[in-house]
């Protein structure tokens, strides 16, 4: 699948600033740094004739104007998602939740690395602030969603499930965040596999914490599966869900491949049939391939009640589409719905 390149306008005319930026994200064949303002320019104009996905911000703008101040008159015309970047100021950070942005801090040139690391976070957090503007926006379908008839005995109304399992990839950050954004701050433990590398899986799980009621993190191995949390499997490596006396935890180790990914999405569905069968769901969202597909079967035949993202709604049907090709969902719906099914499941 060809992968968008994220178009970056960095609102700022100092030269200084704007140098440091594109030496930070030269390079990374992913990222497009558009042509600057020049002294004077309309940033209105500028904003709506080169259509940029992130735009990038002076945390101290040379225009004499609060950054706050700055904030609110480009949001009044434009819903582009911000990053800021300067050495944190106090009123910062109350400014970034205002406004829904993100933080850089400035590196520290003499610390070891600091370069390094700030010309990742950079590109990493560049990347994850453009998912909204790169995927395409959901069409709520004109249907009803699709429930097939369970194949095994179907609980009573009041029956409670006690996890749920979440597996994404090609456009599942934004699907996986919609999700959460709308579930309630009581809800039953959720662990997550979402394709991606190492370098994105502990800020996209900062993301998800922002926008959600409940309590999200990158799943370390041992980590509880609490009601109320949500765990992100850490890139290049698998998540198994476990159970012992006091209830799930999570196994996170290295392994090979499975289906072509590492953390791969049927490796914690598999587990998931193993140690929670009928206490779980299983949900299997957006994304390119098969992965999930049969660990979803066998989530189903466990007990599990198993949810598919419809194809209206996802940006690839495949991992859905493989999965409800063979049997292993029981319910098929559009993104924007799903949260409302798991909240009607465990309550």
């Amino acid at each position: 699948m060809q992968i968008n390149t994220v178009r970056v306008l960095i609102l700022d005319d100092s030269m200084p600033f704007q140098t440091a930026l594109q030496q930070a994200m030269h390079g990374d064949s992913g990222i497009r740094v558009l042509e600057p303002p020049k002294k004077g320019e309309s940033s209105e104009e500028l904003i709506k004739s080169l259509s940029p996905d992130v735009i990038i911000l002076n945390e101290i703008p040379g225009s004499g104007e609060t950054l706050a101040a700055q904030m609110g008159r480009l949001r009044s015309f434009c819903s582009i998602p911000f990053i800021a970047i300067g050495p944190g100021k106090p009123a910062t950070d109350e400014t970034i939740r205002q406004y829904n942005a993100e933080f850089i801090k400035l590196p520290e040139l003499r610390s070891k690395g600091g370069l390094a690391s700030f010309c990742n976070e950079i590109c990493v957090k560049v990347k994850l602030a453009a998912q909204p503007s790169l995927v395409k926006r959901a069409v709520e379908p004109k249907i009803t969603e699709t429930i097939r008839p369970a194949v095994v005995p179907s609980q009573s109304s009041n029956s409670h499930y006690h996890v749920i399992a979440i597996g994404a990839s090609t456009g599942g950050t934004e699907a996986t965040a919609q999700i959460l954004e709308q579930l309630p701050g009581d809800m039953p433990g959720i662990v997550i596999v979402q394709h991606m590398p190492a370098d994105f899986t502990k800020m996209y799980a900062e993301r998800l914490n922002r926008i959600s009621k409940l309590r999200v993190s990158e799943a370390k191995d041992g980590d509880r599966v609490e009601p109320g949390t949500a765990l992100v499997a850490a890139g290049g490596l698998h998540m198994y869900l476990k159970k012992d006396s006091r209830g799930y935890y999570v196994h996170c180790a290295q392994g090979d491949k499975v289906n072509g990914h590492c953390p791969s999405v049927g490796v914690l569905f598999d587990s998931a049939a193993a140690c929670a069968g009928s206490d779980a769901i299983g949900v299997i969202l957006t994304g390119m391939g098969r992965d999930g597909a049969e660990g979803l079967l066998h989530m189903r035949n466990a007990g599990a009640y198993t949810v598919g993202q419809d194809r209206e709604s996802c940006v690839v049907y495949g991992m859905p589409m493989a999965a409800y090709d063979i049997g292993a969902v029981m319910q098929q719906a559009p993104c924007s719905k799903i949260a409302g099914i798991l909240v009607q499941k465990t309550r």
